[in-house]
């Protein structure tokens, strides 16, 4: 037995657990958004993912200029057949932020879901808001009303083109809102872009996300996080997948069992500083009441209990909201790369994730 069958063998052993048959691996790609600084097309951008030996590819804000036209779409699909990857994508928010917005973000919608459709993805993805600061004013019953609407008024679109809407689970809401969303909406159309980085945002353990949505979930993205204690609260960041405090063996037994027919993305988005969540301040919690719940956030100050810093080297330069100063381009640029491969290695040599690389 070589290193690389014996590391196949013990990281599918590892998640199938003691005297359990392994399931077949998950699927593995990645999301694109972890290489922005580079400002590839979408044929660079498959490329890549083919030299990478991945089996899928998930195009998500592409910087492609000619993302959006139509000419464009049946091109793609077709090198991404001739290099055997699953391509799965979609757009942005579609939460109107005014009643008056209603009809022109229903509209989007649908033009994500021909698109999507166009490019061969069987979902289309999108999401309410950022985060539950950037939401519009009122309580979040109201706008998880608006957005079931949004989705119903969509719901033929989607059918007649093969298309699920997939929800992404953001810093929004907490999983079992979005529960309610799916069920409200229709689970016979929409589900949930299942991403296990926002959650800790929204003061929740990944884990209670898989388990509370897997089985909505059409697609999986994988991302790491450190959680720990702060003097301010508790502070969260971004790091490569096997580098935080987040358990995907768990994550990943708990997937196979809840959606075993989706395929997960490595998806780290790293050089972003911790943020420090003052949980321990009542203003913060105006926002949240009453819909908390106190056993979800306890799972989640344990977790934190059992983080630190993040100790290896980072370049924080990728700060929402304001363009990488050109002296630290390069070095952003080499750092995505660098982070997104080495997750990869990490999902398959730990993790067991991915079947094409195995032939390899």
């Amino acid at each position: 037995m070589n290193r690389r069958t014996f590391l196949q063998t013990a990281a599918l052993g590892s998640i199938a657990g003691p005297g359990r048959a392994a399931a077949p691996p998950f699927p593995l790609g990645i999301n694109t958004y972890c290489v922005r600084a580079m400002r590839w097309n979408d044929a660079r951008l498959l490329d890549y993912a083919a030299s990478l030996q991945c089996d899928s590819i998930f195009l998500q804000d592409s910087p492609d200029p000619a993302a959006q036209d139509p000419a464009h779409w049946p091109v793609v699909r077709r090198q991404a057949a001739e290099l055997g990857l699953h391509l799965e994508t979609g757009g942005g928010a579609t939460l109107p932020r005014t009643p008056g917005e209603f009809d022109e973000r229903v509209a989007y919608l649908k033009g994500q879901i021909r698109r999507a459709a166009a490019l061969g993805s069987p979902i289309v993805r999108t999401l309410t808001a950022s985060d539950r600061y950037s939401m519009p004013p009122g309580p979040v019953e109201q706008y998880i009303e608006t957005m079931v609407r949004v989705l119903k008024a969509v719901r033929s679109e989607a059918i007649d083109h093969q298309v699920k809407v997939a929800i992404e689970v953001h810093k929004e809401l907490q999983a079992w809102e979005f529960a309610d969303l799916i069920e409200e909406a229709g689970p016979d159309f929409a589900g949930i872009y299942l991403d296990t980085g926002n959650p800790v945002f929204v003061m929740e353990h990944p884990l209670t996300t898989v388990e509370t949505l897997g089985k909505y979930a059409l697609t999986l993205h994988l991302r790491d996080s450190v959680v720990y204690e702060h003097p301010k609260g508790i502070a969260v960041q971004w790091v490569p997948l096997g580098e935080g405090n987040v358990d995907f063996k768990a994550i990943l037994a708990t997937a196979t069992k809840l959606c075993p027919n989706v395929h997960v993305y490595a998806k780290p988005i790293t050089g972003r500083p911790p943020v420090v969540i003052p949980v321990w301040e009542e203003a913060h919690w105006k926002k949240w009441f009453p819909r908390a719940r106190s056993a979800d956030f306890a799972r989640f100050a344990a977790l934190a209990r059992q983080g630190a810093p993040y100790d290896r080297a980072m370049v924080v330069e990728d700060l929402q909201g304001r363009t990488v100063p050109p002296q630290f381009l390069e070095a952003v640029q080499f750092q995505q790369r660098e982070h997104l491969e080495r997750s990869l290695r990490y999902a398959r040599e730990t993790l067991g994730l991915g079947r094409r690389w195995r032939a390899g």
